[in-house]
């Protein structure tokens, strides 16, 4: 089956740092994937608002190459991936289940996309959609050694039912998905993104969850709580009440063009809630 191709590759590449397409090395991989994630911002604003999350490639350009918006994982890593494929990198899209704040032993939904990238018969996890702890490097697959990024060490450890990725957060070592190599097509991402968009139990219809990456720093924003991580240093931290407040910190700290309009005024006052409560 041929993957549907980038509309605006130039614009895609030229907001990354590049004026032509860069050859498919690890090193670009590295510098890739450490850009991606400090430039689309991972952001949850539909699915808190009620509005449709698509996921085909061309919605996926207007909202985030276009649009001044971000997305999650199968928005940011279905165009990471495309790319990838047009600079000729030897990649797979997988999948693999959150268990990230879950009870140890938890299982649960195949709900996060990622990919598999293989260079010179050497194996590479890379995923930019992956929230507030989205690796910032790719990671060697076939290794269970602790491996450094610009941001926390990561690890993989080889389990029975796949592989886990483990990071090293304040010092603790904690899981963050469960995967295997499985190829996933387009219906099987469908039917993770309707869940994830549309199901009460989803956590992404619960809170607002918006992250970035910097040299040496992570934003982060849960429904009202903002944080700033310094890598190796205190977090800040804030509280965010008011809409116009929240409004202008999506602009200033993320870069997210925010239509301001009655109904999105009102999901935006109802996860503030719990703050200003």
């Amino acid at each position: 089956m041929s993957e549907p191709r980038l509309t605006h590759l130039k614009l895609y590449l030229q907001r990354l740092g590049f004026d032509a397409p860069p050859p498919p090395t690890l090193a670009t991989l590295r510098q890739l994937q450490l850009r991606h994630t400090a430039v689309f911002v991972f952001e949850n604003l539909a699915t808190v608002t009620g509005a449709p999350v698509l996921i085909d490639l061309p919605s996926i350009e207007e909202k985030i190459l276009l649009g001044g918006r971000g997305g999650y994982c199968y928005e940011l890593n279905k165009l990471f991936f495309t790319l990838l494929l047009e600079l000729g990198f030897d990649v797979r899209a997988i999948s693999g289940r959150v268990v990230m704040n879950q009870p140890e032993g938890s299982w649960t939904a195949r709900t996060h996309r990622l990919s598999l990238v293989t260079l010179d018969g050497v194996r590479y996890i890379t995923d930019v959609g992956f929230g507030g702890m989205v690796p910032t490097a790719p990671l060697m697959l076939d290794t269970e050694a602790v491996q450094p990024t610009p941001h926390e060490p990561y690890r993989i450890e080889k389990q029975a039912d796949g592989y886990m990725l483990h990071a090293n957060v304040a010092g603790e070592w904690r899981p963050m998905y469960l995967f295997d190599l499985q190829r996933q097509e387009d219906i099987d991402y469908t039917v993770g993104n309707w869940y994830v968009s549309t199901h009460p139990d989803s956590p992404f219809a619960q809170r607002l969850m918006v992250a970035r990456t910097g040299e040496g720093w992570r934003k982060t924003l849960n429904n009202g709580s903002f944080a700033l991580h310094r890598i190796g240093d205190e977090s800040e931290r804030r509280d965010v009440t008011q809409v116009d407040e929240l409004i202008e910190l999506l602009a200033r700290e993320f870069g997210l063009q925010v239509v301001d309009s009655p109904s999105m005024r009102q999901s935006l006052a109802q996860v503030i809630a719990p703050v200003s409560a």
